[in-house]
């Protein structure tokens, strides 16, 4: 027991009030995460008896945890991807961003230019000739006041090295990606 007169420090919090708006992020977060785990097994066999991909998009690309996948979509919104093959024209790095290359690339019915965060893994030389897969119908965007039209697929192995994802023989450009 307290003596009369004991005085009693200042309270302190203990915890950071969690605000309501960050409780419903973590909910859709492991909803999301729950779904995938209950969808995992029968999403990959279906993927391996259509021998339709290599690899499971369940699978996070940095260890095989759930922590880097995406919730499921409808096959009506991937099938809004219009993938095609390009060749890399010219590369060059972006004035004042570490990170980007501008690409011209060609799609067999246009150039366009492409902006993409891979510098740090290629040096512009290396890509020229290069075919690669291209999201061609993808809304353009700027980075760094340059216009993106389009954006280079890419596969990134646990430690985080890039991979172009491209034919394994020589296509015409434009080819489409089904």
């Amino acid at each position: 027991l307290l003596s009369v007169g004991y005085s009693l420090r200042a309270p302190e919090l203990l915890f950071r009030k969690i605000e309501d708006e960050e409780v419903k992020r973590q909910v859709v977060k492991l909803q999301a995460a729950s779904g995938n785990l209950q969808n995992k097994n029968i999403n990959s066999q279906k993927m391996v008896e259509k021998n339709e991909v290599k690899a499971s998009s369940e699978v996070s690309p940095k260890g095989g945890d759930l922590e880097g996948a995406k919730s499921e979509i409808q096959y009506d919104d991937f099938a809004k991807l219009d993938l095609k093959v390009a060749t890399i024209l010219s590369a060059e790095k972006v004035e004042k961003a570490d990170k980007l290359l501008k690409l011209e690339v060609d799609l067999g019915f246009e150039k366009r230019i492409v902006v993409s965060g891979i510098a740090l893994h290629f040096k512009p030389e290396e890509i020229v000739g290069k075919q690669v897969v291209v999201v061609a119908n993808l809304a353009p965007r700027k980075m760094r006041g340059i216009e993106s039209n389009g954006m280079i697929l890419m596969a990134e192995d646990k430690e985080g090295k890039l991979y172009f994802v491209s034919p394994d023989q020589k296509i015409n450009e434009g080819s489409p990606v089904t």
